[in-house]
């Protein structure tokens, strides 16, 4: 009996039933059968070798594909899992998960040290045992075979895992000497990891409960070939000279305080100027786009997170509540439920819609504190966010406008690479994960796909991935040196309105539920500025550099004149500093390229006398002689051009 199989450009062949995807990847060709890794069928990521009995659609997943790379790192943090035990005998595993870049797995050594002097073995040990092709095995076994196992082997974090599985379900994998509880997918044989890198370890608490045991958490990532880990290896090295932590306090930007508390940064001078210039950009793109400025609190009674559905959903993420009067309050996580309240008020007609309004809110988010991670993971969160109100006609060209707007920014940041993941619900977990609309979720999610293929924004579509209210896009963004980003999000919202008794009257004088778009292109001002550091290295460009403009006074003489010339620029909207400092103008500039600062004005008894300045680039060197004023102009005109896109 045969099945029919559907590839991905919609051809249809037929298959003996029981067939797997490594014997259709070898019908396609050898070269494919070589270098797939798992195989998605019928939209469910699976082992190569696993029998298909029924006919199903099959995308062949290689290292070209997310998935591909998710299901290598996996099965590589198998294999350091191997190691480890060949090493170490007698440690414990909790869990082991695919990152967006690499793996780790959570080890317990039973009190015996591990650091990263140990990397070196661990690595040759695994390129020990990957050179030994060893497949994946994947077994079915009943709950009490797997309890039995765990139970001898005197593992409780296995027999944890295990107690929240149902019997049926459960499924181990081995390689070699080496048997894990998994769910798997994982990739053909352990040959296929040709390049091995251990890249840090550290604490963490075991379920993320610091009243838990203290695990040790191994981070790794891995390559098909050794060229691909040596540019891995390049990049780090130059991630770590733009670490937005380093820079940061290098250049003055943010700071953390132990008085003030953890993921709560304190914005310095320079930081501050970076905030109210990307408002200024913001708000003005907002201006020209219609959107209406509100403001509100920064705490709410509970009352309106249960009606918008977010303390059952998100609790976990926010603040401990504050109790007086007899009532409940929370610190704001988010604005939406404010702006549900400010567009209720406002009493609209079709007439009026689309509604856009728009807030710099600051939410405040109880991240774990294992997740903190300088401006990256915070608890305190400035937002460029926004809701636009709008019927399901207006839907299609409000959500367009708004992919637009990223685009719009991602030309003035200089961002080339970027995707919109389209993340979708999963039906199987309506009522609990996400609101029980299925209908809506399916009509929601169609309209967000079409506006995606119309537009032609490249894209990728996840599942199980949404809001609990509805659809969402993560703007994932690529930085100068090829690290990923998720930069913001733009999300769909076709319940939360209703539990709000939001209505507008519509053309036939009926009462009409609205749809909400939730958008917020610069996210959050912690993390965009952290991206903006590490993608700039610091090198700012010229219209957000916190100090645009250096006077370097030759000697002390002409400090009068450099006054004269920083009150200029002062009333040009051009920010400034003077280095009044007794020192050669060699070491002058020298600093002044270190701290990046775009321009360097050298002045001195030829430049008082003719009302001139030196003007030096940053990274350039010398530009000339130009009076005040044209140099003035120049600077205008380039802040200008850098912003019209």
């Amino acid at each position: 009996m045969n099945i029919k199989i559907t590839l991905p450009d919609n051809s249809v062949r037929d298959y003996p039933k029981g067939t797997n995807a490594m014997d259709i990847a070898k019908s396609i060709s050898e070269g494919l059968a070589r270098n797939v890794l798992a195989a998605k069928i019928n939209g469910e990521v699976r082992d190569l070798m696993r029998a298909i009995d029924s006919d199903s659609t099959l995308q062949l997943l290689t290292w070209k594909d997310d998935e591909g790379k998710n299901t290598m790192w996996h099965s590589s943090a198998h294999l350091m899992a191997e190691a480890l035990e060949a090493s170490f005998p007698g440690i414990k595993f909790w869990v082991g998960p695919a990152l967006s870049n690499g793996f780790y797995y959570d080890v317990d050594f039973g009190g015996r040290s591990f650091s990263s002097e140990d990397f070196k073995m661990i690595e040759d040990k695994m390129t020990e045992l990957a050179k030994q092709n060893n497949p994946y095995i994947r077994k079915e076994i009943t709950k009490s075979e797997a309890t039995a196992y765990f139970t001898e082997k005197q593992d409780q974090y296995k027999l944890d895992l295990l107690s929240n599985l149902e019997d049926g379900t459960i499924t181990f994998y081995t390689q070699g000497n080496f048997t894990d509880l998994c769910r798997g997918p994982h990739i053909p044989n352990t040959g296929v990891i040709k390049a091995i890198k251990l890249l840090n370890v550290a604490g963490a608490y075991w379920k993320n409960d610091s009243n838990n045991p203290q695990l040790t958490r191994i981070y790794g990532i891995t390559f098909p070939k050794k060229q691909e880990l040596d540019e891995y290896i390049v990049m780090i090295e130059e991630a770590k000279k733009r670490d937005h932590r380093k820079i940061g306090k290098e250049m003055g930007i943010f700071t953390f305080d132990d008085d003030v508390g953890p993921g709560l940064p304190l914005w310095m001078p320079n930081g501050a100027v970076i905030i109210e210039e990307l408002e200024r950009l913001a708000k003005k793109t907002e201006l020209m786009a219609g959107y209406k400025r509100v403001r509100t609190p920064h705490i709410a009674k509970e009352s309106m997170y249960l009606t918008s559905g977010h303390l059952p959903y998100y609790a976990d993420s926010m603040f401990p509540p504050m109790e007086f009067d007899g009532e409940r309050y929370y610190l704001k996580a988010m604005n939406c439920p404010h702006h549900h309240k400010i567009f209720k008020e406002l009493n609209p007609s079709y007439r009026d819609l689309p509604i856009r309004l728009a807030e710099y809110g600051t939410c405040y988010r109880y991240e774990q504190s294992g997740e903190l991670f300088g401006l990256m993971r915070v608890r305190c969160l400035q937002m460029n966010d926004a809701h636009i109100y709008c019927s399901k006609d207006q839907f299609a060209q409000e959500f367009n406008a708004v992919n637009d707007m990223y685009l719009k920014y991602f030309k003035i940041f200089g961002i080339e690479k970027y995707v919109m993941r389209f993340s979708t619900h999963s039906p199987d977990k309506l009522g609990k994960k996400y609101v029980n609309e299925p209908e809506l979720w399916k009509e929601t999610e169609d309209m967000v796909r079409q506006v995606l293929i119309d537009s032609n924004i490249p894209y990728v579509e996840v599942a199980d991935e949404g809001a609990f209210y509805g659809p969402k896009i993560d703007v994932q963004v690529w930085s100068a040196i090829g690290r990923e980003f998720t930069l913001a999000t733009n999300q769909v919202d076709f319940a939360v309105p209703g539990r709000f008794g939001l209505t507008f009257r519509n053309a036939n004088n009926e009462m009409e539920t609205p749809i909400c778009i939730h958008r917020a292109p610069l996210g959050t001002h912690e993390r965009f500025i952290g991206f903006l550091i590490e993608h700039y290295a610091g090198n700012f460009p010229l219209w957000l550099a916190p100090h645009q403009v250096t006077i370097l006074p030759i000697s002390e003489k002409y400090n009068d004149y450099a006054k004269n010339v920083l009150q200029q620029l002062i009333n040009s909207d051009i920010r400034g500093t003077i280095d009044h400092r007794d020192e050669k103008i060699g070491k002058k500039i020298r600093e002044a390229e270190i701290k990046k600062i775009p321009y360097m004005l050298i002045v001195g008894e030829k430049e008082a006398e003719e009302g001139t300045v030196s003007v030096r680039l940053h990274g350039q060197g010398d530009q000339g002689s130009l009076k005040i004023e044209e140099f003035i102009s120049k600077v205008q005109r380039e802040v200008k051009s850098m912003l019209e896109v």
